[in-house]
């Protein structure tokens, strides 16, 4: 089913009701490190510009998924479906119960008020979008004239980008007084190969040991592939990076799936870090240790 959007006000299925269960067993305290929630919009209303109505995501179709996957800690990450408004994230993160913290959207220019009052309610980040079906993206130097204030409330820089603009931001984001954390891989195209020269840029980026990278969206940067042939190169990719930078590596499963040419099955993205953390200790570190440390999950 494509999720390409022609309509924004016809909600459109971004997700699978019922996704395989896995068959890898995750290690105690996995954490999905990327995730959105939709709605309720009688509660949350999306936000007036957006470009795509998706059909509610709500926490709790969430924490039915997570169970089902075996999976107990999430970070879910404030979606431009809800704009800046952050009560949706903010709400889940209540229910949650300390296993679920969040990554805000606000602008560059927020109060420090606000940071301080995000950063109470369990909120560890704040996420900046530089891609072109994004409308006001932004501004790089405004963002890094913000870091300074995120380091002041514990919070940390996380940056989704188009892949070509990795070699246009690894110098400025050099400059971030905070760790970054990279979205999906870079959003590379997983069909160029590990020798292409985004994919290089970002290996280069990720030597600095102020970053991270989430080797989240198998499924994105391959999305074009036959059903037979599904996230192959995504994997090759992921675990390339798993491998080199094994302690900077944390996974979401993207969870629901929006602006997407395909809905990707839950429980084969699981089946996959097999794959992508192929011992019990990767798949440890990259599920359980890395998160821990850099979401600052309270010990259980």
């Amino acid at each position: 089913m494509s999720t390409a959007i022609a309509d924004a006000t016809d909600p459109v299925r971004t997700y699978l009701e019922h996704p395989s269960a896995p068959r890898l067993q995750l290690p105690a305290l996995s954490c999905d490190s990327h995730v959105h929630v939709f709605g309720p919009v009688a509660r949350f209303p999306y936000a007036a510009d957006r470009r795509a109505t998706p059909l509610e995501a709500p926490k709790e179709k969430l924490f039915a998924l997570h169970r089902r996957m075996g999976i107990e800690r999430c970070v879910i990450v404030q979606s431009i479906v809800h704009g800046t408004d952050n009560r949706v994230v903010e709400d889940a993160i209540a229910a949650g119960e300390g296993r679920y913290l969040g990554i805000a959207l606000f602008e560059p220019d927020v109060p420090d008020a606000e940071l301080q009052r995000l950063a109470q309610v369990g909120f560890r980040g704040v996420r900046f979008n530089f891609m072109r079906h994004i409308a006001h993206g932004a501004n790089i130097d405004a963002v890094m004239r913000l870091t300074p204030r995120l380091a002041a409330v514990g919070m940390h820089l996380q940056v989704h980008f188009e892949s070509e603009l990795v070699h246009e931001l690894s110098g400025p984001l050099q400059c971030s007084q905070v760790p970054v954390v990279i979205d999906h891989m870079g959003r590379v195209d997983a069909t160029r190969g590990p020798d292409h020269a985004d994919f290089q840029a970002l290996l280069r980026l990720l030597d600095n040991p102020r970053f991270y990278v989430k080797v989240s969206g198998i499924d994105r940067i391959d999305a074009k592939a036959p059903p037979e042939a599904r996230y192959q190169h995504g994997v090759v990719l992921a675990r390339a990076l798993v491998e080199r930078f094994a302690d900077r590596c944390v996974w979401g499963s993207d969870w629901p799936h929006p602006n997407h040419t395909h809905i990707p099955d839950d429980g084969v993205l699981v089946d996959r870090l097999a794959e992508i953390a192929p011992s019990p200790d990767l798949l440890e570190q990259l599920l359980v240790r890395n998160p821990a440390a850099l979401y600052k999950f309270l010990t259980p």
